[in-house]
């Protein structure tokens, strides 16, 4: 429980700021799905990175206008959406 229990926050961002906010939101009762690359997040060494506690996650390949469409269907239902990708990024993914 938390003061934002029953928002629901979808994350796009794979480094930096992002996972840390992620976690941040998630500490404070938020459901917060995180977006990863097929294969899982190369950073979480072994899924043990305290930086993903609390969360789902779902692989998607964002390249793909299947994945992109998954994306889309999920932030509809979402109450916020974060990303962290360099400028133009997300644009171009087409979920920006």
């Amino acid at each position: 429980m938390g003061p934002l229990q029953g928002f629901k926050i979808i994350e796009l961002a794979g480094i930096g700021p992002g996972p840390f906010c992620g976690m941040m939101l998630a500490d404070m009762g938020a459901e917060v799905i995180r977006v990863d690359r097929p294969g899982g997040n190369p950073s979480a060494a072994g899924g043990h990175d305290i930086l993903f506690r609390s969360r789902k996650s779902i692989a998607v390949n964002l390249k793909s206008p299947a994945g992109v469409e998954t994306i889309l269907k999920l932030c509809e239902q979402a109450d916020a959406v974060f990303e962290g990708y360099r400028p133009g990024v997300a644009e171009r993914l087409g979920v920006g």
